[in-house]
């Protein structure tokens, strides 16, 4: 199983990045997606999450109204669209995918950088 991130990078407060994790040999559309960020000194905090087929979406207090998880189980991929972004968004972003509560059936990318800064 391969948990592939993108997308981020550098922008300014109030700008807008979207990342995206490929999730590839595993049968994508039965798992739940997760993303989490953590930065220095901060524990590592759950972004949003969207269940498989779509149905539940969570997001951090944090995050509402600003981000939008989606996913497109044809791509085996899933985005974490970020607008109005600040410098407390800094962070690595990571990508989860599991299946249910399972911890064999729980894969991990590695990791995007995020850094919100003028």
């Amino acid at each position: 199983v391969q948990v592939v991130e993108s997308g981020g990078g550098w922008v300014q407060p109030g700008g807008s990045l979207r990342l995206s994790c490929l999730a590839s040999r595993l049968t994508f559309r039965n798992y739940d997606l997760h993303w989490y960020r953590q930065s220095p000194q901060k524990e590592r905090e759950r972004v949003a999450t969207i269940s498989q087929g779509g149905s539940t979406i969570y997001y951090a207090d944090s995050v509402k109204g600003r981000f939008t998880i989606s996913r497109d189980d044809d791509r085996n991929t899933t985005y974490l669209q970020m607008n109005a972004l600040k410098p407390e968004d800094t962070a690595v972003y990571y990508c989860n995918a599991r299946f249910k509560t399972s911890d064999f059936y729980n894969f991990w990318g590695q990791g995007t950088q995020v850094t919100v800064s003028s």
